[in-house]
């Protein structure tokens, strides 16, 4: 199990999607990961199932596709 808490957070944009690529390896190898990340179009495209927050409540579950 990883948890990662906003794991682009002040990174430069060059770093973002490294950083994107190796979770996304991770995932593959069958890892589990709990990803907290405001950067939703990057975090959905390697998401499997994922859950919007919005004022502290749940506005959206499903799978990264549904939402």
């Amino acid at each position: 199990l990883l948890l990662l808490d906003e794991p682009s957070a002040g990174l430069a944009p060059i770093y973002v999607q490294a950083v994107f690529d190796m979770i996304a390896d991770l995932a593959r190898n069958y890892t589990t990961i709990l990803l907290v990340e405001q950067m939703a179009n990057i975090a959905l495209d390697i998401a499997d199932r994922a859950y919007v927050l919005e004022t502290g409540s749940i506005s959206m579950e499903g799978s990264a596709a549904d939402i």
